[in-house]
């Protein structure tokens, strides 16, 4: 009789994958080191230093972090932009979660809401800044007034725009999350003399936490570094004077006045700006890792 193959453990296909891997991983590694990881330690290094160019950096330690902070407009940018992102946050994501709720009921026409509601995350932000920029005009002009010309409508006016672009997108993400929800558990309750509220609370959004994690964290992330809606929306209109003669763009929020700084005609401005895309690049990542672990601790284990 003849003796039974002796096995490796290992299918061919693995050995082929162990032998090829650096072969596909390597250019992925490439454009990622040289597309983020390099730009990203050169920005940090630029924050320290004076410049014009890459080529003329002249180090100059931390005047540039304080110049940022000294910067009136960069203060009062973060408060807008930090109310900004929490009022954003809580209107999309209750939002996103009703109509993903109402929509996995068996309502008639489901599928053709879904696009409706999906639809406005397919225009690019600037096209949707100036549409609404004109439609709120058009509105506020019969009260002789502007979304320029009143921060509080210009607040309300970038919720309104922010809002309406990305319910639909939450909305995908937490009709994946409600279609997930295990049916014995909610039959479980139905039985047990469970009303539908009780259901929704004590059943359904712990199950979907996983989906509630992602959404706040694209909402959160998303609130901070808006950008393009803001510059089409109000382009940081009005300007108000504070004390000591300090003009404020009072609706311009951190990522257009990074840009306004970068552009500024000031020769110092380019390391000033980039100290302030290191602060605000080092403030999302926290806020956004201490929100990560917070909903993840109310996450449901399977």
């Amino acid at each position: 009789m003849s003796k039974p193959k002796k096995k490796t453990g290992m299918s061919s296909l693995e050995r082929t994958t162990r032998r090829w891997w650096p072969l596909f991983l390597g250019p992925v590694t490439a454009a990622f080191i040289i597309g983020f990881v390099w730009p990203f330690i050169q920005g940090i290094y630029l924050s320290f230093c004076k410049f014009k160019t890459t080529s003329d950096a002249q180090f100059i330690g931390l005047g540039n972090y304080v110049n940022a902070f000294q910067d009136a407009s960069f203060r009062h940018a973060f408060w807008f932009t930090a109310l900004f992102a929490i009022v954003s946050l809580v209107i999309i994501n209750v939002l996103a979660f009703l109509i993903a709720y109402l929509l996995t009921q068996g309502i008639r026409g489901s599928n053709l809401f879904r696009t409706v509601f999906f639809a406005p995350n397919l225009i690019g932000g600037i096209v949707l800044g100036y549409i609404w920029s004109m439609i709120f005009d058009g509105i506020l002009s019969r009260f002789g007034t502007s979304i320029l010309l009143n921060t509080r409508l210009g607040f309300w006016g970038l919720i309104i725009l922010v809002c309406w672009q990305q319910i639909g997108y939450m909305m995908i993400i937490y009709i994946a999350g409600l279609q997930n929800v295990p049916g014995d558990m909610l039959e479980a309750a139905k039985i047990d003399g469970a009303s539908k509220l009780q259901t929704l609370f004590k059943v359904t959004i712990p199950n979907v936490m996983p989906s509630i994690t992602i959404c706040m964290f694209l909402s959160l992330t998303n609130g901070f570094k808006l950008f393009d809606q803001n510059l089409a929306l109000t382009a940081g209109q009005p300007i108000a004077i504070q004390a000591g003669g300090v003009s404020v763009k009072t609706t311009e929020m951190l990522a257009l006045n990074i840009y306004n700084t970068f552009y500024n005609s000031n020769a110092a401005a380019q390391g000033t700006a980039q100290a302030k895309a290191v602060v605000f690049f080092v403030l999302v990542a926290a806020l956004g890792l201490m929100q990560l672990a917070f909903t993840r601790s109310k996450e449901v284990q399977q």
